[in-house]
Formats: structure tokens, C-alpha cells, sequence
């Protein structure tokens, strides 16, 4: 399950990131901005006249993702949490109370003359 978690982080990471480049690729409605400066021409050219369609949708798309991938984080952490008591690796330990040694039976004697019987 660790590994799992694991992937699921590291996943998580790379869509964090590109979805910070998507948001900050976008132009702003008034033409200025962080979206001009971090290579709003750049994107155009790239996508050309469709470039709000491209990263709109890419932007919804990484968002969506993002959510479904932290929801699944956070399932895959609970399921872990609650079993980890269980999947330790050790064994129970029982105690058993000692064994009390019980006194031996006094010996029998025979009066003389008689035998045991069988």
C-alpha cells in the first residue's frame, strides 16, 4: 500500500506543477499580467488562434485530475492508518500463567501381609 501511496504523491506532484504552468500560461482579460510575462505570445504561437480553448481545457482537465488524485490520497491513508495495527508484522504475544505443580499423592502403605491389588 506504501508503494501505492507513494506513486500516487509523486503523480500528485507533477500535476501541481503543470497545472501552475497552465494557470500562469493563460492571458489575463485585460492583456497584462503574470500571463504576458511568462509567455502569453509564446502560447499563442504555439496553439495558435485556439490558445484559451488548449489551456482552459487543460486547465480544467489538471484540476480535475489534481482532486481526484488527492481524494484518493487521502482514502488510500485512512485504509492504511486503520490497518496498520493489524499488518505490524509481529505476532501477538499471549501470557499464560505458569503451571503450579500440584504436590505428589502421599505413598500408601500396606499393612504387613497384604498384597496390592492389580
Amino acid at each position: 500500500m506504501s508503494l501505492l501511496i507513494g506513486i500516487l504523491t509523486f503523480v500528485l506532484i507533477l500535476v501541481s506543477l503543470f497545472l501552475i504552468l497552465v494557470v500562469l500560461m493563460q492571458r489575463a482579460k485585460s492583456d497584462g499580467g503574470v500571463g504576458a510575462a511568462m509567455g502569453g505570445g509564446v502560447a499563442e504561437s504555439t496553439f495558435g488562434a485556439e490558445t484559451g480553448n488548449v489551456l482552459s481545457k487543460s486547465t480544467i482537465n489538471a484540476a480535475v485530475a489534481f482532486f481526484v488524485i488527492s481524494f484518493a490520497l487521502y482514502l488510500a491513508h485512512i485504509y492504511q492508518s486503520k490497518h496498520h495495527e493489524a499488518a505490524d508484522g509481529k505476532l501477538p504475544t499471549i501470557v499464560a500463567p505458569a503451571a503450579t505443580a500440584t504436590p505428589a499423592a502421599p505413598p500408601v502403605t500396606l499393612p504387613p501381609g497384604d498384597k496390592p491389588k492389580p
